[in-house]
């Protein structure tokens, strides 16, 4: 990981966790050539789904946003993992994919996923740029609120 990447890690006091374990028959990365796909991560902390339900009936647009953040901290824990602990491989964000469990009246999903993008700007800096999609969901695995997975060129 570059000295840049570890310093603003430590500036937003993020600590990178082990990377999860797959819960079920996938990988949890793939590398083709210059590219390196993540599988969806949901937002684990201490080893459990720290925010879970729907967004807009059981969970608040604050809450939800945590959840992206921590989907973006384990996108970083597997990218970190992928790529041998070393962050600076990374040459962009190219797009992530955040699902969220929402109510059928809610429709700020973009507003959640924001959790997501701007915490992975902050980190990777212009690299961390990226396109994205942000759909609601009826539910997603685990009960979990969201679920982002990401697409990045890697050196």
């Amino acid at each position: 990981m570059t000295n840049e990447i570890s310093k603003r890690l430590d500036d937003l006091g993020i600590t990178l966790p082990v990377a999860a374990a797959p819960a079920a028959n996938y990988v949890p990365y793939v590398i083709s050539g210059n590219t390196l796909y993540l599988s969806g991560q949901l937002p684990m902390e201490g080893g459990k789904v720290a925010v879970t339900g729907i967004v807009g009936k059981d969970v608040e647009l604050d809450a939800a946003k945590r959840a992206a953040e921590l989907c973006a901290i384990n996108i970083l824990a597997q990218a970190s993992a992928a790529l041998g602990g070393d962050l600076s491989r990374v040459k962009r964000l190219i797009k992530i994919n955040g699902f969220v469990a929402s109510a059928q009246d809610f429709t700020s999903q973009h507003l959640v996923i924001n959790g997501a993008s701007d915490l992975l700007v902050n980190v990777l800096g212009e690299a961390g740029k990226h396109a994205r999609a942000a759909v609601g969901m009826a539910c997603l695995p685990l009960n979990a609120s969201v679920e982002i997975d990401a697409i990045l060129e890697i050196a």
